[in-house]
């Protein structure tokens, strides 16, 4: 006999910053969509000339391409180009979910700003990078999170809301302050929300990736990722974004109710025992 996650058939998702290929938010979008949820997948709109080459050759086509994946598991998908950093586009989202599905039940706030010159010392960080960060890490998901847990509290049936956070929230490390203080700010808001809803059936966690096989890596050649994975992993491998997802899954499902305001690492060991 085997073992299933239930609580999921026929839910409805939103998973933000969900059109990139090799990405975590893509893979919580399709496991979702594998557990039985129809899902709604936000992107920012991404010009094709700024994909990364892989995406070019496979003839990627962002949140199209993953709305694509769901439906050929055969649940309904909603691809909305929108910007969490913007409350009136996040306010025109839960419009637009409302209008076509009836309702919300999954909120995922994966939506993440890129690395662009924000990984310095404090005393070099460029102010309008350090706002860029915030804006989107933090701002996006209080938006998000306000206006959907209005919706979700105006429902009356609960609900689950997933902040994806980082292990960097946790290590704070030189050279992050930026990144860092997003993830921590998205830590408190995660466990003074998860306290506030309760009373709704309402549950706020978030979930803090540690070094997960995605486009982000880019950044780094392999030998040096390799190198950072053997030092600080104890696993000694990077994630697979299907883990990130199946993790979200479980924390949406019944199996997953009796746990809110939690700050779980998902990361292969690295930040051991918080």
């Amino acid at each position: 006999m085997s073992y299933a996650l239930t609580g999921l058939e026929g839910k409805v998702a939103v998973v933000t910053g969900a059109g990139r290929m090799r990405s975590i938010g893509r893979s919580i979008a399709v496991e979702l969509a594998r557990a039985g949820c129809d899902v709604v997948i936000t992107g920012s709109g991404r010009s094709p000339d700024a994909f990364p080459a892989d995406e070019k050759q496979a003839g990627w086509r962002d949140i199209e391409s993953v709305a694509e994946e769901i439906r050929a598991l055969g649940r309904r998908a909603l691809p909305v180009v929108s910007n969490v950093a913007d409350p009136d586009a996040v306010a025109a989202l839960a419009d637009t979910v409302v209008r076509e599905f009836g309702r919300v039940d999954f909120v995922i706030n994966n939506a993440g700003a890129a690395r662009a010159g924000d990984r310095v010392p404090v005393v070099d960080v460029d102010p309008a990078a350090w706002r860029k960060v915030i804006d989107v890490n933090l701002n996006g998901s209080f938006y998000m999170s306000q206006v959907f847990g209005r919706q979700l509290i105006a429902q009356g049936e609960g609900g689950t809301i997933i902040n994806i956070s980082s292990v960097g929230g946790k290590l704070m490390a030189p050279n992050t302050a930026a990144y860092a203080a997003s993830k921590a700010g998205l830590h408190a808001l995660t466990a003074a929300m998860a306290g506030e809803v309760g009373r709704y059936g309402i549950r706020v966690n978030a979930i803090c990736p540690g070094i997960v096989s995605t486009s982000r890596l880019d950044d780094l050649s392999s030998e040096q990722w390799d190198a950072i994975i053997n030092t600080y992993v104890p696993l000694k491998r990077a994630g697979a974004p299907a883990e990130i997802g199946s993790m979200v899954v479980y924390l949406c499902s019944t199996q997953g109710a009796w746990i809110s305001g939690q700050l779980y690492s998902v990361d292969g060991g690295q930040v051991a025992g918080r």
